[in-house]
C-alpha cells in the first residue's frame, strides 16, 4: 500500500510517499515507513529551482511483465509549497523491486506534443491492462497555461518492465461549459465494451466504448429512475466482476451536507451497461461518513473471491473530527458470491 503524506496547512500539499506490506492478506501489516525513491524531487522550472511531488499514485499489478506498476503524476509546487495554477505536469511511473522491497525513482512518461500535453498527468486514475500487455491509461491535459479547460482521453501504452511508451491516444472528451472540462477518468472493460467514467466540477460522466478509442458523447451519471446521481467535482472508479459492473463514488442527498463536496459516505452499486445508469435498489455503502472526506481511493483485485477498497479520511477542513473522523485509513472487502472469472485476465 502507498500512501502520500498530506500537509493539513495548505491545499493539496503532498511532500512525502510511505509504504506499507501484507503477506497474509490484511490480517497483519508491517510498519509504515517513508519511502524515499518516491519522495519529493527538486527541478529547476523557468529558471527557479521547485519541489514536485508525485501524486495519485495508483499500483496495479502488470501481468505481461510480471511487474507491480505504480502510475500517478507530477505536481510542481513554488519554493514555498505552494500550488499554483499555471504550472507543468507528467504522468509519472514507477516499478515495485520485490527483491529489495523498493519503488524504482520514478520517470516521467514522454508525450508526442509537449505544448499540447504541457499539463497532463494520470491523477488516480483507474487503467486497464490488454492481455498483450498493452496498457489503456486514461489521463487529463490541458495546453492553457491557466488549466481552466481539461479533456480527457485514454493514452495506449507499451511497457516492458522498465519503460513506458506512448503509442496513441483516444478521442479527446471535454465541456465547453465555464467549468474545468473533464479530468480524473478511470476506465474498465466489461463484457467486451470499455467504460469510462469522468469528474466534471457540476456532476459525474460517463461514456462508452467497442475498442477503448473511440467513445460515445458523455452522458452525466444518473440513478435508474432519471434522477441526478448526485456525484460532482471528485471521482469515481470501476469495480469489474464477470457477472456485472460496479460503480464506486461520492453524493449529495446522504444526510452529509456537512460534508466537504458531500465526498463521504462512500458508495458502490450495480450500472446498467445498456443505458448507463446507477442501479438504485443495489446501493450500499462501503465506508461510513465520519466527518471528513472520502474523495481519493483506489481499488484492488485480490482474488477471484475477493475486491479492495482503499481510501484515507482527510482531515480538512478543521472541525471535520467532531463527527467521529480520526484520519483512519479504511480497506472496504467486497468478498464475491461468485468468482469473479475476469481476474486473471486483470
Amino acid at each position: 500500500m502507498t500512501m502520500s503524506t498530506l500537509d493539513l496547512a495548505g491545499s493539496d500539499v503532498f511532500k512525502g510517499m510511505n509504504i506499507m506490506h501484507t503477506d497474509d492478506l490484511g490480517k497483519n501489516w508491517t510498519k509504515v515507513v517513508e519511502h524515499i525513491p518516491l519522495n519529493p524531487r527538486f527541478e529547476t522550472i523557468e529558471g527557479e529551482v521547485r519541489p514536485v511531488s508525485v501524486d495519485g499514485f495508483q499500483p496495479k499489478w502488470h501481468q505481461a511483465s510480471g511487474k507491480l506498476l505504480g502510475i500517478g503524476h507530477t505536481v510542481v509546487y513554488t519554493p514555498e509549497w505552494r500550488v499554483v495554477e499555471k504550472r507543468p505536469r507528467h504522468t509519472a511511473y514507477s516499478y515495485y523491486d520485490p527483491d529489495t522491497c523498493q519503488w524504482a525513482e520514478p520517470q516521467k512518461l514522454i508525450m508526442p506534443d509537449p505544448v499540447k500535453f504541457y499539463n497532463s498527468g494520470a491523477c488516480c486514475s483507474q487503467r486497464f491492462d490488454l492481455p498483450d500487455g498493452i496498457i489503456l491509461l486514461p489521463i487529463q491535459f490541458t495546453s492553457d497555461l491557466s488549466g481552466k479547460q481539461f479533456f480527457a482521453t485514454v493514452l495506449k501504452c507499451s511497457f516492458d518492465g522498465h519503460t513506458l511508451l506512448y503509442i496513441d491516444n483516444s478521442d479527446e472528451l471535454t465541456l465547453d461549459d465555464g467549468t474545468r472540462g473533464l479530468y480524473e477518468p478511470s476506465i474498465t472493460c466489461f463484457n467486451g465494451e470499455y467504460f469510462l467514467t469522468l469528474r466534471h466540477d457540476k456532476q459525474g460522466f460517463v461514456s462508452k466504448s467497442r475498442d477503448g478509442m473511440h467513445f460515445s458523447p458523455v452522458q452525466p451519471w444518473t440513478f435508474d429512475d432519471g434522477s441526478d446521481l448526485g456525484n460532482y467535482n471528485t471521482q469515481q472508479h470501476w469495480v469489474t466482476h464477470s457477472d456485472g459492473l460496479f460503480l464506486v463514488y461520492t453524493r449529495r442527498g446522504a444526510n452529509n451536507d456537512h460534508v466537504f463536496r458531500h465526498r463521504a459516505p462512500l458508495f458502490m452499486a450495480q450500472v446498467d451497461p445498456v443505458n448507463l445508469q446507477v442501479i438504485r435498489s443495489t446501493e450500499t455503502i462501503l465506508v461510513p461518513e465520519r466527518g471528513a472526506r472520502l474523495g481519493n481511493f483506489g481499488i484492488t483485485e485480490i482474488s477471484r473471491d475477493e475486491t479492495w477498497v482503499t481510501v484515507a479520511e482527510w482531515m480538512q477542513p478543521k472541525g471535520c473530527e467532531k463527527y467521529g473522523s480520526d484520519g483512519s485509513i479504511f480497506i472496504a472487502r467486497i468478498k464475491w458470491e461468485k468468482p469473479n472469472l475476469l481476474f486473471n485476465a486483470l
